[in-house]
């Protein structure tokens, strides 16, 4: 991994946090992701199931984490299942951990090679009376393929069809949405490697300039800071392109008195960050797109302060409703009449900025999180207004990645990525 090692004391914080939330005489049962294939031989660059990471710190393939806390023997209460690596995998594919490192990696004392897994399993299954599985319930899943977790629960189904099955899914939403403070030294160095990715671009980024050159410039710095990569697809958007929500083509010219649409971020450790800025191409903007990204700004502002403990999160994005419907009268895209007439079920803002405000962000970037439950402190929201103009052939929008606290506002990740407009000006003409 590019990565620096994690000390495994988070890890094994995390498994005593899920497992005191375990009904009594359970079983729990993390998989690694499958590797996809392309086609031929080919192969997608391998990513963990973030469940098993964040459980174990195991990030390699083929891996089985199993959860036993009333185990009648020491052996059987934390276990760890991997392939068995050998010469042949290290010459050809690189060494995968051994016993002894995977302990260090994970603090996990009992690991077996995957051969022995059905054999140790049964006898954990006999003392067992509960299985939890790890189904995927996030509110934006949409998942056609089935993965090496559905295999599993089907084959567990099957074989052990006298066990009680439960969740792990509910328990998991709610503590990976509270993180420690190992996570967020994790998620800040993810927000620090975008900062340098950011700033980059601002003395590259002129008319003439194709999008595509954007993005490579973003992945050489994020990589060569020990970063994966991007934490999501990037968007790259000049001019017109900026009104399309998940442009992702990114194949266009960055054209003079456009505006560049960057929402790009990069991921570390597994852990993502999520940023979003709006630049002038010629590195002026003009009077009205300043107009505009002052009034967003003002909204994310505003908004931002809302994160606090106790909040629900619909009720959040009501407030964030009035906010922008405000600064959309001040900059006439809207009036009173639209405003009084508005369909409560998609008010007349909407017809400017149809998305969401914040999500959760962690492992995933769009973390896991239960949005009925209010928020916590040390929970990780983005926030990111935006204002979008097809006819006037721009969009913006701002986003950083804040901390909620236990009083006051939320901590700002991003707090050292350039936002204000004239500062953006001045650091592209330096």
């Amino acid at each position: 991994m590019k990565y620096h090692p994690i000390p495994n004391s988070l890890f094994i914080k995390n498994r005593q946090k899920f497992m005191a939330q375990m009904k009594p005489n359970a079983v729990a049962v993390f998989n690694s992701n499958d590797i996809y294939p392309i086609s031929a031989d080919s192969t997608m660059p391998f990513q963990q199931h973030r469940d098993i990471f964040y459980l174990s710190g195991v990030d390699q393939e083929e891996s089985i984490l199993v959860l036993f806390p009333d185990a009648p023997y020491p052996h059987l209460k934390e276990v760890l299942f991997l392939t068995e690596t050998s010469e042949h995998i290290a010459i050809w594919h690189g060494a995968k951990l051994n016993k002894d490192q995977a302990f260090e990696v994970s603090g996990i004392k009992s690991v077996y090679w995957l051969q022995d897994f059905e054999k140790v399993f049964f006898e954990i299954m006999t003392y067992a009376e509960t299985l939890y599985i790890n189904t995927n319930e996030h509110y934006r899943s949409a998942v056609e393929t089935q993965t090496r977790e559905d295999r599993f629960i089907e084959w567990a189904k099957k074989k052990y069809p006298a066990h009680t099955v439960a969740k792990s899914n509910p328990i998991l939403q709610r503590l990976r949405s509270v993180k420690e403070a190992e996570e967020l030294a994790l998620i800040q160095t993810a927000c620090d490697i975008t900062e340098k990715g950011f700033r980059r671009l601002l003395s590259f980024v002129k008319p003439g300039v194709m999008e595509y050159e954007v993005e490579a410039e973003l992945l050489h710095e994020f990589v060569r800071n020990r970063a994966r990569g991007f934490a999501y697809g990037p968007i790259i958007a000049s001019g017109a392109n900026a009104n399309v929500l998940h442009y992702v083509e990114n194949n266009k010219e960055c054209k003079a008195g456009d505006l560049l649409l960057l929402d790009v971020a990069s991921e570390y450790a597994n852990y993502s960050s999520d940023l979003t800025r709006t630049i002038p191409v010629s590195g002026r903007y003009t009077a009205r797109q300043k107009d505009v990204y002052n009034a967003v700004l003002r909204v994310k502002t505003e908004a931002t302060k809302m994160l606090v403990p106790g909040t629900l999160w619909k009720e959040y994005h009501k407030e964030v409703g009035k906010l922008m419907t405000s600064e959309l009268l001040g900059l006439g895209l809207l009036d009173k009449a639209d405003v009084q007439n508005e369909n409560p079920d998609w008010p007349a803002y909407k017809k400017y900025f149809m998305h969401g405000t914040s999500h959760h962000l962690g492992l995933d970037t769009h973390d896991y999180g239960l949005l009925h439950e209010p928020m916590k402190a040390n929970m990780v929201f983005t926030v990111e207004p935006g204002i979008y103009l097809p006819a006037e052939g721009f969009g913006i929008r701002i986003e950083d990645d804040v901390v909620v606290q236990e009083t006051g506002e939320p901590f700002n990740l991003m707090r050292n990525i350039p936002i204000e407009a004239d500062h953006i000006e001045t650091l592209m003409n330096a």
